[in-house]
């Protein structure tokens, strides 16, 4: 059933439409009044600039690009985020998700459940679509899948994701009987479902510059996420399946390096481990080559963007975002909330990290399929695990504090918080609301940042 509204809720939008337009004049990323400079745009703010050549040839190999063309693709999943993420706060209820497409992600596309958003959505350069379901219900029919999912085997239909661009919840399964049982025992309508056969087994993959590979009690081997601290405590996240608390790690030259501060897995697949005085945490992950690809932020990227991953045993690869917020079934438990992608992986690259040009999206968790004939993986997001711990993500940069004797405006907004979407801050008196999920730093203030945050 199409959502209605009240006469209010379409005068609403009619100024949400002409707020856009407005916009849309002073370009997607960001807007500036006359005679102040112009607000940096969302692929400033993200760095994309920052792409190192091994990440860009990655993305050559993988996706079929050359160097313009994927520079561009990055600079494109950058604004697109930030356009898509202001879209979400004006759509509200009828929201029914956004992504990109096409070799350089030049177009986004934002779906709703009501025809009079349409005009919004364009006049922000984006294209409409109008659909049955709300992001809010397929999430929540995801949900109910996932707790019917704790109570039965679902080795048989092993992953559960809501698809935007089809407007379902999609069932993947070896059995299409295990999917039918599953949504049943949910509840959820053969309206709001998709059963999709496949013949996957996703499993983890077993066996300090992100990607690099460490030992787990002299025996197993997995690869470094990111560099992370708490306070003075220097480390990194990995992935929860590789270690328990208490685990020792040596480092890829099998020197002592740290211990498992916290794991878990199954539920989610997150962990991070303290390193000792020998190791140093650095903002980097390493790339082709061993080159240093830096990491500045943590900012997540959209459905169908352009992701790489570092890992001990297949070293670069790059591919595509498929699903968030996906559910998978692996021989030891579900997981719930990981990232869905393209990019292929192979035992040992456990725990890696996955990189939107300069943004950190998460750690390798598992997958089917390898290198050779190609796959599927799933990835941890970073942003929960980094809030779930209370670490902070290592990022260069460096020159973004205030000046020495300005004193920082006063506010909600805290560096070193992990901000979703729809969170609301108040910073120099003035309320904000977040667009785009990050761990905030210093520098990206909200009055700084309009690829991240919205004035209210």
């Amino acid at each position: 059933m199409l959502h209605r509204h009240l006469p209010r809720r379409t005068r609403a939008v009619g100024a949400a439409v002409a707020a856009a337009a407005a916009l849309l004049a002073a370009g997607l990323s960001g807007s500036a009044s006359a005679g102040t400079a112009a607000a940096p745009s969302a692929a400033e703010t993200l760095r994309t600039d920052a792409a190192p050549p091994a990440l860009l040839r990655a993305m050559e190999r993988d996706l079929g690009l050359d160097r313009a063309q994927a520079q561009r693709r990055l600079a494109n999943e950058a604004d697109a985020g930030a356009t898509a993420g202001r879209l979400r706060a004006v759509l509200g209820a009828d929201f029914a998700g956004a992504w990109v497409r096409g070799a350089e992600s030049g177009t986004l596309t934002v779906a709703t459940t009501d025809a009079d958003d349409v005009r919004a959505i364009e006049a922000r350069g984006a294209e409409a679509t109008v659909v049955r379901h709300s992001l809010t219900a397929l999430e929540a029919a995801k949900s109910r899948l996932d707790r019917a999912a704790r109570h039965s085997d679902t080795t048989d239909a092993p992953v559960r994701y809501v698809d935007v661009r089809t407007n379902t919840v999609v069932v993947q399964a070896i059995r299409p009987a295990a999917a039918r049982a599953l949504l049943s025992a949910a509840g959820v309508a053969p309206s709001l479902a998709r059963i999709e056969r496949s013949a996957d087994r996703p499993r983890p993959l077993y066996d300090l510059r992100g990607g690099e590979a460490y030992y787990i009690d002299n025996s197993g081997r997995c690869s470094i996420g990111f560099p992370v601290t708490r306070g003075t405590q220097q480390g990194y996240a990995t992935a929860g399946h590789c270690g328990r608390a208490g685990n020792s790690t040596s480092g890829h030259n099998r020197v002592a390096q740290g211990t498992f501060q916290g794991s878990v897995f199954p539920g989610r697949d997150m962990a991070w481990v303290a390193t000792n005085a020998q190791w140093t945490a650095t903002p980097y992950v390493k790339g082709a080559g061993g080159q240093n690809v830096q990491v500045t932020g943590s900012t997540q990227a959209p459905v169908g963007a352009s992701i790489c991953r570092s890992g001990s045993t297949t070293g670069w690869h790059c591919g595509t975002i498929q699903q968030h917020n996906t559910s998978v079934t692996y021989p030891e438990g579900t997981i719930t909330g990981v990232t869905r992608t393209t990019v292929c992986a192979e035992p040992g690259d456990s725990g890696g990290s996955y990189i939107s040009g300069s943004q950190a999206q998460g750690v390798t968790s598992g997958g089917s399929g390898n290198c050779g004939s190609g796959g599927t993986t799933f990835h941890q997001p970073i942003n929960p695990l980094l809030q779930n711990y209370g670490l902070t993500l290592k990022t260069t940069g460096g020159d973004d504090d205030d000046p020495p004797g300005e004193e920082e405006p006063g506010g909600t907004w805290s560096a070193g918080t992990v901000y979703q979407a729809g969170d609301t801050v108040t910073y120099g008196g003035t309320t904000y609301r977040c667009l785009q999920g990050h761990q905030a730093q210093p520098g990206w203030q909200p009055p700084n940042v309009p690829a991240l945050w919205q004035r209210v």
